[in-house]
């Protein structure tokens, strides 16, 4: 039997080459990086037609414990705000964005659009989270304001018109990192139910043990990507090697995954990241966790965003909507299945 080399999808191949004039150059300082992929989001956003759709929406900004506030923005699935007399208790997703822990947030165009899609194709109320940017604030103030971000949500569900029995965590790369360590602060400190986490091309392991460059090298070269991963973890959680172990802020490396929400994983097959996302999903299935872990062939890790243009972001989108409106009904009782 042979095996073809990875490949990236012909698909992401046309949309990267038309994108690519379209690009400035990688900026030397997270500032300059930040300010240029903002930028460059209205650019990808306009030249791939990814607008936001009507629905509701309402911002909140919480205090946080010993940290800077956080911010947050909630989308109903409708036009107008649902009523907590009539809605019926709708499910809560909690999502974190990606952006290397230095970019991003939930005013992109992008994120924002995503976002409104999610609400209204599943029918499901959003709460998306926005974290502070490193290098200027630092680990552990993200995680902990995700977990105040989470905490607002399940307290404040039945006023949106959810269900606080109906919550979910998500997250996409470094905000699949935030979203897995709020779901095990809440195992940890307050254990409320929560039916699902799920993860996009996460990043778990800080101390970048799992990183699978194979697939990766055709785009960056090995030593580069390790370098440039290295800068980002540094400036977000500092030189000590021992907080990388951390497990809020390396979930995988988590001593016990026992206890934990089910999870649905999605990782790249040109990703470094992969090692990651598929790792977690074998920690957690030994520890009895239910989980379902997909690699999608031929994907890079950022390739999820062309949506319209590339057929596996679009049948993404889809699986990610059919497994949120699962939230919906009654979970399956896996206890007693694996024997522990």
């Amino acid at each position: 039997m042979s095996f073809t080399k990875a490949q990236p999808d012909s698909f992401v191949t046309a949309v990267e080459a038309r994108l690519a004039p379209l690009q400035e150059p990688r900026g030397k300082t997270a500032q300059d990086r930040r300010r240029i992929a903002e930028a460059f989001d209205v650019v990808m956003t306009t030249e791939l037609g990814i607008a936001p759709v009507d629905v509701a929406t309402e911002e909140h900004t919480i205090p946080v414990d010993g940290h800077p506030d956080a911010r947050l923005r909630v989308y109903w699935p409708t036009p107008e705000r649902s009523d907590p007399a009539t809605a019926g208790g709708l499910p809560v997703f909690v999502y974190f964005f990606g952006g290397g822990f230095e970019i991003a947030g939930i005013d992109w165009v992008w994120w924002d659009a995503a976002f409104r899609e999610r609400a209204r194709d599943a029918g499901i109320i959003v709460v998306a989270g926005e974290y502070s940017h490193a290098p200027e604030v630092t680990y552990p103030a993200q995680p902990e304001q995700c977990w105040s971000i989470f905490e607002w949500a399940a307290t404040h569900a039945a006023d949106l018109g959810g269900d606080a029995a109906k919550l979910a965590i998500g997250g996409a790369s470094a905000g699949g990192n935030l979203a897995a360590a709020t779901a095990l602060m809440n195992r940890d400190r307050a254990n409320r139910p929560v039916r699902l986490q799920l993860l996009e091309v996460p990043l778990l392991d800080l101390t970048m043990k799992h990183l699978d460059l194979d697939g990766q090298a055709a785009i960056v070269p090995k030593p580069l990507f390790r370098r440039m991963a290295g800068m980002i973890v540094d400036q977000y959680v500092g030189s000590a090697k021992a907080t990388r172990h951390e497990p809020y802020a390396s979930p995988l490396l988590a001593a016990s995954l026992v206890g934990m929400p089910p999870a649905v994983i999605y990782t790249a097959e040109l990703d470094a990241l992969r090692g990651d996302g598929e790792a977690y999903a074998r920690a957690l299935s030994q520890a009895g966790v239910p989980v379902t872990c997909l690699r999608l062939i031929g994907q890079n890790h950022g390739s999820g965003s062309y949506r319209g243009h590339v057929p596996a972001a679009d049948h993404l989108h889809r699986d990610i909507i059919a497994t949120l409106r699962t939230l919906h009904d009654e979970p399956v009782d896996y206890a007693g299945t694996v024997a522990r």
